[in-house]
């Protein structure tokens, strides 16, 4: 006998009919489920698919510091969406939030995503989050788990958005704070592998539809399709930051999101200091040079915009450059003396990145 307190209408609506595919929703998880496998550590406790993740802590540690961090791709997801590609945006997206819990100088532990769309498409879905999952590998932290969410009304069909959470470990008195940064300390950057996932607002007005080009247009000074350029995965720096913490000599790490070099380095320096750097120094992707002339984009506002090819910064002790300059090559970045840190002008109040280019 089968009893039910509720009325049953005439008419019998599923969840299905109202925009909602939880079947569609089991396969996804079924099919993300391996990627995640394949980056557990071992710290990861748990599976995929349960109602919270788990992970414990590094041993040894005396005084233990979680950081944090939280991020999205912004509008490269409309790159994505326009070429069709989705199996690299989920690299973006753990880089720009695994990036800015490595400038305190942790160790990234774990990794969740957050994806919401209109209506599942299992195929697209599974090639963003095993792209999480290929980024997670990369920075050496596990995908513990996430939230897909599918919302009809709230997005058009074949539309979504990322987030993402990062979480990282390190001893607290090894914790990298502005306090550490000395006049004449050097400034190194470790180049960027183009765009990243920043300023794509301005990138899109200028090249799509200022200068009208089609993203499978073959760019003779990029050497590649347009497409190529704009969908190159955010490097993720954390092999090299721990083998410049390994090293020894970092006073501080900063990443360089929106705002650039001008904008995210004074986040990094104490009261009355400044950085020099000379933007002759490190080569500028020429993504950026096609940028500034098909807008007619002034340098000031290109290097308030990109990172100008400089993806991560260390300031270093000046009589360590030679040694951090060799560790973050041996970890596969190409690494810039990019200037140096300066006493502030008595007129100026806070800290600043000055940017002198003299190219």
């Amino acid at each position: 006998l089968k009893v039910s307190r509720y009325a049953t209408p005439v008419a019998r609506l599923t969840y299905r009919d109202s925009g909602v595919d939880t079947e569609a929703s089991d396969r996804f998880i079924g099919r993300v489920a391996a990627a995640a496998e394949r980056t557990r550590t071992p710290h990861s406790i748990g599976r995929v698919g349960g109602f919270a993740a788990l992970c414990t802590l590094p041993s040894g540690l005396k005084q233990p510091v979680l950081v944090s961090g939280s991020d999205g791709v912004g509008t490269k997801l409309l790159v994505a969406h326009m070429a069709n590609r989705h199996d690299t945006i989920g690299v973006d997206l753990v880089a720009m939030c695994v990036n800015d819990v490595l400038t305190t100088g942790a160790r990234p532990l774990f990794f969740l995503d957050y994806l919401a769309t209109g209506k599942l498409d299992v195929d697209r879905a599974a090639q963003v989050i095993e792209g999480v999952a290929l980024g997670c590998a990369q920075a050496g932290c596990a995908l513990v788990g996430g939230e897909t969410a599918e919302m009809p009304g709230m997005y058009a069909n074949g539309d979504y958005d990322l987030a993402g959470f990062a979480v990282g470990v390190l001893e607290r008195e090894h914790l990298l704070q502005a306090d550490r940064v000395r006049e004449g300390d050097v400034v190194l950057g470790l180049a960027s592998s183009g765009l990243h996932s920043n300023g794509y607002s301005l990138a899109r007005k200028a090249l799509l539809e200022v200068a009208g080009h089609k993203l499978d247009d073959r760019i003779e000074a990029l050497g590649e399709p347009l497409v190529d350029t704009l969908l190159r995965p955010t490097r993720i720096y954390a092999r090299a930051c721990e083998r410049l913490v390994h090293t020894g000599g970092v006073r501080v790490f900063a990443h360089v999101t929106g705002g650039g070099l001008p904008g995210n380095l004074p986040r990094v320096l104490p009261q009355g200091l400044q950085v020099k750097l000379h933007s002759a120094r490190w080569p500028l992707p020429a993504v950026f040079q096609l940028i500034a002339e098909a807008g007619q984009v002034s340098e000031d506002e290109m290097f308030r915009t990109f990172n100008m090819g400089i993806g991560f910064v260390a300031v270093v002790a000046p009589e360590r450059v030679g040694e951090l300059v060799a560790a973050a090559e041996d970890s596969g970045e190409r690494a810039y003396e990019l200037g140096q840190v300066e006493r502030l002008p008595c007129s100026a109040a806070k800290p600043a990145a000055l940017i002198v280019t003299d190219r």
